[in-house]
């Protein structure tokens, strides 16, 4: 009886044995860096990095757009008031005496010359935004 005790423990010994080389073998197939989810996390985890390096050169691109974007928000604002102030000036332009019956020509003749007036207006305010920017970018150019 002792003797099949014997060669029941043996075999029981050596099926666990096996068991746990093939359990070994599993796990080594399980946490290879090329193969198995070892791999996968390590693809994982440098995409991650990758991701994060994106997103934050995005958001350094997004705030300094938005900066810009406000600065050129605030120069068409500028640039609004000053022409509003231009127009409501046009009105205030005396308007040509004439005789009390002006002819077409006549009429014709004060509307050129009042848009010529205007035209002119117009161009020396841009040309003073011009000189403007022109100054503040190499200000900004300097910085």
């Amino acid at each position: 009886m002792e003797m099949i005790a014997d060669i029941l423990m043996i075999a029981g010994t050596i099926s666990v044995a096996i068991y746990c080389v093939v359990l070994a073998r599993r796990l080594s197939r399980f946490t290879d860096l090329e193969k198995g989810v070892g791999g996968a996390i390590a693809v994982l985890s440098v995409q991650v990095d990758d991701m994060t390096k994106t997103l934050t050169q995005a958001q350094k691109t997004a705030g300094g757009s938005a900066v810009k974007l406000e600065e050129l928000t605030q120069r068409a604002e500028d640039v609004s008031r000053r022409l509003e102030l231009l127009i409501a000036s046009m009105h205030d332009l005396p308007e040509a005496s004439a005789p009390k019956a002006p002819s077409a020509s006549a009429q014709a003749a004060a509307q050129a010359t009042a848009d010529r007036a205007a035209e002119e207006a117009l161009d020396r305010a841009f040309e003073a935004e011009t000189v403007f920017l022109s100054k503040r970018n190499r200000v900004e150019a300097a910085e």
